[in-house]
């Protein structure tokens, strides 16, 4: 096994582990829209839950819920796909592996709720919720709830009157909820954007080639 396989493996492993347990945690100690408090007034750990995707949000309903579980899982074997072609790759950058691995991570993390946490949880309304109750889940196969827990009120404030649209409205920055999951698959594309000329050298050099063929002598 290589040094990027490795790489892979750990980072893949690691995320969906410390991923799980957060939401375990959360849900198995506190009851839905309970919070800490955990550094100053702009670090909680807030349990809440989604039907949809990241940052709390939804699509189109039951059935939405049900496409989207099933895009997810499509989706994460694609992620896999692709993963398992960078590694059979030498030149591939071990940036890119990281990326790719952590992507993979948050999606199957996810993927764990959306498919599973119906059935190995009861509900979370106004009581702690239980792992595998004899009464059985809150809901279907295909049909759990994503576990957020992480939120950064940092700043809030209301627009300026002046201002188009929202003038006069009130505003917080960072509002949504989110998880390890969601943090893992953000970190993962936003590397990637940033850092896509190192990671496919090959690709930009023909950009620039071309780029070069059209312009006129």
């Amino acid at each position: 096994m290589d040094r990027k396989t490795i790489i892979a493996l750990i980072i893949s492993i690691g995320v969906i582990a410390i991923d799980q347990w957060s939401k375990f945690w959360v849900k198995t100690s506190m009851y839905l829209g309970q919070e800490y408090k955990i550094a100053g007034n702009w670090f909680y750990i807030h349990f809440t839950e989604n039907n949809g995707m990241a940052f709390g949000m939804e699509f189109a309903g039951e059935y939405g819920k049900l496409f989207l579980t099933s895009f997810r899982v499509v989706a994460v074997f694609g992620i896999l796909y692709y993963l398992i072609y960078l590694l059979r790759r030498k030149e591939t950058h071990s940036g890119l592996i990281v990326c790719v691995a952590l992507i993979f991570a948050g999606a199957l993390g996810n993927i764990v709720d959306s498919v599973f946490y119906g059935i190995w949880f009861n509900d979370s309304y106004h009581q702690i919720a239980s792992f595998m109750p004899e009464a059985g889940g809150y809901s279907s196969l295909m049909y759990g709830k994503v576990v957020d827990m992480l939120y950064f009120p940092l700043t809030s404030g209301t627009y300026p009157d002046w201002f188009p649209v929202v003038g006069g409205d009130s505003y917080m920055f960072f509002r949504p909820v989110f998880n390890i999951a969601d943090t893992a698959i953000s970190t993962g594309v936003i590397s990637v954007a940033v850092f896509q000329s190192k990671f496919y050298p090959k690709q930009e050099e023909e950009k620039d080639e071309l780029s070069e063929r059209k312009q006129p002598t």
